[in-house]
């Protein structure tokens, strides 16, 4: 246990807190956003992003990830927050950690095993878009200055890096926003900074109560919206920690990690936070810098607190380009370059999956949403490509007397009609053998089908014989069909 709390947290201590700090100083707009999105006052996104990077990195399942308020949250809550008010978004917030900890020990994170490749390659585009897109805003109607310090906090990450000794100590992204920082504050251009995204909380959170009657009625209204919060914010959250693993080259226990983010947002809603989940474009920009244990994470959110706490005079004067710039690069490096070349080479079905996911996400701003319909179009393209699967080999003895029909393959409710279709119910011959030796019935519907051939053929006059059931398709079959139970075929053959 000792030695997993070394590796955890203290293995890579300077550049687990450098990285924390630049995750931080790019927390503070971002969360200050996802509030106007949301509809709540700043210090709500401020307080729900240091509380749950806090609390996550003792209880996570992925160390090096990032959680804190996220825009795909942020959406889910406008209507509640309209509709509602503060406090029962407070009391949503809790709820959803409930829902998080008990989808945990369900198994929730099983269910990731159903997300194909290309749906993750299409998640982690589109988040890549959307991160660039957010940035539009700032890159807008506005003066040369902002392009001039854009382009050169770019240069900087980029170039950086290459500077003899201390290029590989300092990241890259940290020295862009000091660097921009002090060079708009002696200059004095008038750009955009941090302090006029909003109000920073000059107070540090207090543990409250949502302020709301706690009855059914109350339960009604938030019980929609908490449940969404719950799926949406694991499903980023698995998803993220999907891609961390690949980064890293490690694992992840995405049970934990689900417990987890239950916990974090119980206690976000406790201190007057809004829900959150992990973020994909932090926990990179994390990863780029260095960060690799559960102390980046940590030094994230108390830094944050920190900072627009007690240095909100400070931070307030960070130009946005500088800001702007990392999450350009973070965009970039975000997205899979690789998957446009292997468009060309890659199977027409993967490439829609991937596309899809991308377009209905950048479409909607839904992660969920993109995810879903990537897992949709997965699913279909498995199955029709599963029932061509399955053909039927056919031969008579000697006398033409008797006919084997030889299935091979998969019979579910895809299959399950060309199973029907390749049986001849009006040729004359006494007998008929289904050979299934080498077939599985996988459904109810694969049954329905084999029971429907039986009947027909005895209702034609002739003798049928099955042989050759696994044991699976056999328990099934037994379970639910009927062709072998006279009493049954009795019922459906004197209704004619």
């Amino acid at each position: 246990m000792f030695q997993t709390i070394k590796n955890e947290w203290f293995s890579n201590i300077r550049a687990d807190i450098l990285s924390g700090l630049v995750v931080a100083l790019a927390l503070i707009p971002e969360a200050i956003a996802f509030s106007i999105i949301a509809g709540v006052d700043p210090k709500v996104g401020l307080y729900a992003s240091s509380c749950i990077a806090v609390v996550i990195a003792f209880v996570g399942g992925r160390s090096g990830m990032i959680s804190a308020a996220t825009g795909a949250m942020a959406l889910v809550m406008v209507t509640l927050v309209k509709e509602h008010g503060l406090q029962y978004l407070l009391a949503a917030t809790i709820l959803t950690g409930f829902f998080q900890i008990i989808l945990a020990y369900l198994g929730i994170a099983k269910l990731m095993s159903f997300v194909a490749r290309a749906v993750v390659i299409g998640f982690v585009n589109a988040l890549a878009i959307l991160i660039f897109m957010a940035q539009l805003p700032e890159l807008t109607n506005v003066t040369w200055h902002v392009y001039a310090l854009t382009a050169v906090g770019l240069g900087i990450i980029y170039l950086f890096p290459y500077v003899p000794k201390i290029g590989k100590v300092l990241p890259s992204p940290l020295v862009t926003i000091v660097v921009l920082t002090i060079f708009v504050y002696f200059i004095g251009w008038d750009v955009r900074n941090v302090g006029d995204m909003g109000q920073l909380p000059d107070t540090l959170p207090i543990f409250l109560l949502p302020q709301i009657p706690f009855n059914f009625e109350t339960l009604k209204i938030i019980f929609p919206y908490s449940f969404a919060l719950a799926i949406v914010g694991l499903l980023e959250s698995f998803m993220t920690a999907t891609i961390i693993d690949d980064l890293t080259d490690t694992k992840s226990d995405k049970k934990i990690e689900a417990r987890g983010q239950g916990i974090a947002n119980i206690a976000s809603g406790c201190i007057g936070g809004m829900a959150g989940c992990a973020m994909i474009g932090q926990s990179i920009i994390n990863i780029k810098s260095g960060g690799r244990g559960r102390l980046s994470t940590f030094i994230a959110g108390f830094l944050l607190l920190i900072m627009v706490v007690f240095l909100s005079d400070i931070i307030s004067i960070i130009p946005m380009a500088a800001l702007v710039a990392v999450m350009i690069m973070v965009s970039i490096g975000t997205f899979d370059w690789s998957s446009v070349k292997k468009l060309k080479t890659l199977p027409l079905s993967t490439n829609i999956v991937m596309l899809s996911t991308v377009g209905v996400t950048v479409y909607t701003h839904n992660l969920a949403l993109g995810v879903i319909t990537g897992v949709l179009f997965a699913s279909l393209f498995f199955a029709n490509k599963i029932s061509h699967f399955m053909y039927c080999d056919i031969s008579y003895n000697e006398d033409k007397s008797i006919k084997t029909y030889k299935f091979v393959g998969q019979v579910f409710f895809n299959s399950a009609d060309k199973f029907y279709e390749m049986i001849d119910f009006k040729e004359e011959i006494k007998k008929v053998i289904i050979d299934v030796s080498r077939a599985h019935f996988w459904d109810v519907t694969a049954v329905y089908a084999l029971d429907k051939s039986v009947i027909k053929l005895k209702k034609e006059g002739k003798e049928v014989e099955i042989f050759g059931q696994n044991e699976a398709s056999k328990t099934i079959i037994d379970r639910f069909g009927i062709h072998d139970k006279p009493e049954e075929i009795e019922k459906i053959m004197g209704g004619h």
